[in-house]
């Protein structure tokens, strides 16, 4: 499997996904919203959905694709740390600013 990171590294996917992170959406839906030929956005639904960070499910003629979480959580746990490091830094930065004069 890949990493969500190469997955989600090309902006097209990028755009899909976002768009599939605020509501599940048809193939044709997206090809409106993108204005991207329904080829591509086949084919780069189709990258996601191997990756694991789409699904899909059948509804009648249409093909209907929802964001899958869980391989996100690999790219959580990657920021982790960096959460920690602005997280105190930002404290730094408060702390330095309460303590000067207005």
């Amino acid at each position: 499997m890949t990493a969500p990171f190469a997955i989600l590294a090309e902006p097209q996917r990028r755009r899909i996904f976002d768009l599939l992170l605020a509501n599940e959406r048809p193939v044709g839906a997206i090809v409106d919203e993108l204005g991207v030929s329904q080829p591509a956005v086949s084919k780069h639904l189709r990258v996601l959905r191997e990756a694991g960070l789409v699904d899909v499910k059948v509804d009648a003629q249409r093909r209907i694709y929802r964001v899958c979480g869980e391989p996100l959580q690999a790219v959580d746990e990657w920021l982790e740390p960096y959460r920690r490091l602005w997280a105190s830094r930002l404290d730094a930065l408060e702390r330095h600013l309460d303590s000067t004069p207005d």
